[in-house]
């Protein structure tokens, strides 16, 4: 899985870079952890914030943090961090010998946007790897959604607010997919 943090959109639908959050990181690797995912990735251009990304992660797999909780150490050891989705999909290509079928999420539905069940089972029977991505901000940038293999159907609750958090956005739809 990655967690784009370019390109997205903010509020007046404008093209940014979000800011990576702490959180984000720490929820996020434990999810993908518990579900068994091979890799969580994060997506930032920003050195600084890849520095930031880094420091966080070192300390809880190599620094003090690595001792005091073994749990953290092994969800965060997921964690890698890339400058743009290209790379990520160079890298599992690399890994794999495969391109990745991508995967985009949404909170709203698009004309070519998959049902949980029919992913899960496209998933189990798959000779390739996939690649599922997440977006911050107001969305991932509509090129990436246009590109992708499948877009998945939006979590829909009994009303009619949906703005979930990308954490929680994660963990059902990981729920939905792998349990």
């Amino acid at each position: 899985m990655a967690l784009l943090h370019y390109p997205v959109y903010n509020k007046a639908k404008e093209i940014i870079v979000s800011a990576v959050t702490n959180l984000d990181v720490h929820d996020i690797a434990r999810c993908a952890k518990t579900y068994d995912l091979e890799k969580y990735f994060i997506v930032t251009p920003l050195e600084d914030q890849t520095v930031l990304m880094r420091k966080i992660i070192n300390h809880w797999t190599q620094g003090y943090g690595s001792k005091y909780n073994d749990d953290r150490k092994k969800a965060l050891e997921l964690v890698d961090i890339k400058e743009d989705l290209n790379a990520v999909i160079a890298d599992i290509e690399k890994k794999t010998g495969k391109k990745p079928k991508i995967i985009v999420t949404a909170a709203k539905k698009y004309d070519k946007s998959i049902t949980y069940s029919s992913l899960k089972s496209e998933i189990s029977d798959a000779k390739a790897p996939f690649l599922i991505l997440f977006g911050t901000g107001w969305g991932l940038e509509k090129s990436i959604i246009e590109e992708a293999d499948y877009v998945l159907e939006p979590i829909v609750g009994r009303g009619d607010y949906n703005h979930l958090s990308v954490r929680s956005a994660v963990s059902i739809i990981f729920d939905r997919l792998f349990s």
